[in-house]
């Protein structure tokens, strides 16, 4: 057997870059400009979660590769059910590293926003907003991504009208970015006395983290600030200052609100960096647009669409209509066991 899929990676020039990196890390006065070096070790820590895990990929074959003919040779059962599993471990973490490939895009590697947005249907759809809500949460901590809410707009009775969370972790919004569109609830309703099948949606709209060495232009006269009192958990603060701040980009329409900031000054500072996100997002992809454009690119995708339908009655299925990728078991999918699953089936077909 021979390890030899290291190009489909560009795993050499990836390391000779890393060797060059080094040297400059190396010099006296590397420090001397401290922005500038942060950015190179910055690169060098991209291209090292590259280059590292393929080294121990291809190390752990070679072990297997090493002892699997004399295991087979000696008959000896416990060591080749051991080194099979090695084999499977190494498929796994291979994998993994395809899927990284496929997180290539200017976006991909940030931190990313995630709002869900009740649809019409009153205590039912803000329900489904909040277990949505629960989905991603347990999912990204799964991920060991860091996750905080960074605005919620609570149900009348039960719910999220909308909220606001926030992934920090690695190629959060490359994971992420599948999730935007609508997706579509059907169950007995636990609101309805009459024990009733209802229909709900919620739209889920993702953007990424806008990086510091980004400059997005947002003049005074192209927004509007609104403040407004918060709602909901926070301390004494909540409901007695306008602490809270919605901003409104005037030429696009984009709207950004957050309120878990403890005064209006740091609330306004989280809007402006989410607005900016969500416009560095609409440049990119509108410049990405106009290049499958140029390429003769077919495959078009359409964010605002429906997406993806849990079905908990009549009978228990998750179907993704974009990947025709499902599952019947909805409990471990509601509990962000099984999105990944869908995440990926997605990358493969449109990353």
């Amino acid at each position: 057997m021979s390890f030899t899929c290291g190009g489909i990676f560009d795993l050499e020039s990836k390391s000779h870059r890393v060797e060059q990196l080094e040297k400059v890390m190396e010099e006296p006065n590397f420090w001397d400009d401290q922005s500038e070096a942060k950015k190179v070790i910055n690169e060098a820590n991209t291209l090292k979660s590259w280059t590292e895990p393929y080294a121990l990929i291809k190390s752990a074959f070679e072990e297997v590769d090493a002892l699997l003919a004399d295991a087979v040779e000696l008959g000896d059962d416990s060591l080749i059910s051991a080194l099979h599993s090695q084999l499977d471990h190494v498929e796994n973490e291979l994998e993994k590293l395809e899927v990284r490939r496929m997180l290539s895009g200017e976006m991909d590697s940030c931190n990313c926003y995630l709002t869900i947005n009740a649809g019409a249907g009153g205590t039912e759809a803000c329900d489904w907003g909040a277990m949505l809500c629960r989905m991603y949460q347990r999912w990204a901590e799964k991920r060991k991504w860091k996750v905080e809410i960074v605005d919620a707009l609570d149900g009348d009775v039960a719910g999220y009208k909308s909220v606001t969370l926030k992934f920090t972790g690695p190629f959060a919004y490359g994971y992420t970015k599948a999730e935007k569109g609508v997706h579509r609830l059907v169950r007995i309703s636990p609101f309805d006395s009459g024990a009733r099948r209802h229909t709900s949606f919620a739209s889920v709209d993702v953007s990424p983290e806008i990086k510091d060495d980004i400059e997005i232009d947002v003049q005074p006269g192209d927004i509007r600030v609104d403040t407004f009192r918060a709602s909901g958990a926070g301390g004494q603060h909540v409901n007695t200052t306008d602490s809270a701040v919605r901003i409104t980009h005037l030429k696009t329409g984009i709207v950004v609100t957050c309120q878990n900031e403890r005064s209006q000054i740091q609330n306004r500072e989280s809007c402006l960096k989410m607005l900016k996100s969500k416009l560095y997002e609409r440049q990119v992809l509108e410049r990405e647009e106009g290049l499958k454009k140029l390429s003769g690119e077919k495959m078009k995708i359409e964010w605002g669409s429906q997406i993806r339908s849990y079905v908990f009655q009549p009978y228990t299925l998750v179907k993704d209509v974009r990947t025709n990728f499902e599952t019947g078991n909805i409990v471990a999918m509601m509990d962000g066991e099984l999105l990944d699953g869908f995440v990926i089936a997605y990358l493969k077909e449109f990353g």
